[in-house]
């Protein structure tokens, strides 16, 4: 069994050290056996799903996006279309995030068209409003399972969502526009999600998920060993219980 991560302009949206998403599907992978390859994906190069895949956005600021939403019009963009139709594993974070809608508008009023992976939309701060930094927490539930996800935020763009599910309800922060108590989004099994830190590393169940979940388009019986997260679980306890207070 080969696990392909498809790590996306992973020399250009990386802009909160997000390969650290890639390093933890890569071990929590491999320490029960599973083998990982990385492909990174640049611009001007095609897809190459192996069956059992997970695709990752890192985050970016305009200019990094205005080439991507540029190379993303092509077949890569219909590739991914596909892809997320069919229930391939999909994250994006910030910018690549801001990406999966239909458009992103920037600071200067110009409109990035999006892949369209989901229905939403990011709009450019007003000049009183702030850029929403800090640290998160979001309450999820994803197939019948609760649980929490802590990051760190830091954009200035307002994603509204349309008929897309929100990936969690802000226990704390700010989420998608600071206004409707949303953060990220989902669709079937694509996720999108303002939560650098990295998110991947700070949140291994949320990891663990979405390797399961890669394996089980193969084999639906597959279920991951549990590992020993006892540093883990204390790490995440630490922020999650003074974001509570």
């Amino acid at each position: 069994m080969k696990l392909t991560v498809h790590h996306l302009y992973a020399d250009m949206m990386n802009l909160y050290g997000d390969r650290g998403n890639v390093i933890s599907i890569k071990k929590r992978a491999e320490w029960r056996g599973i083998s990982v390859e990385v492909v990174d994906v640049g611009l001007g190069e095609s897809l190459r799903p192996t069956g059992l895949d997970v695709f990752l956005f890192g985050g970016g600021q305009d200019r990094e996006q205005a080439l991507l939403a540029e190379d993303l019009s092509g077949s890569k963009g219909r590739d991914l279309r596909s892809l997320s139709e069919e229930g391939a594993v999909i994250l994006g974070v910030c910018g690549g995030y801001q990406l999966m809608g239909h458009h992103y508008e920037t600071a200067t009023g110009e409109k990035l068209p999006g892949v369209g992976l989901m229905d939403l939309h990011t709009e450019p701060r007003k000049p009183d409003e702030p850029r929403l930094i800090g640290n998160v927490l979001v309450s999820v539930e994803l197939d019948e399972k609760r649980g929490e996800l802590v990051g760190f935020e830091n954009h200035g763009g307002r994603t509204r969502l349309g008929t897309a599910e929100p990936l969690g309800r802000v226990v704390s922060g700010f989420g998608n526009n600071g206004e409707d108590g949303t953060e990220g989004a989902r669709k079937l099994n694509t996720f999108g999600t303002y939560l650098h830190g990295s998110l991947l590393p700070k949140n291994p169940w949320f990891t663990d998920h979405l390797i399961e979940t890669a394996v089980r388009r193969k084999d639906d019986s597959f279920r991951l060993e549990p590992l020993d997260d006892t540093t883990e679980v204390y790490a995440f306890d630490s922020i999650a219980s003074r974001l509570r207070a």
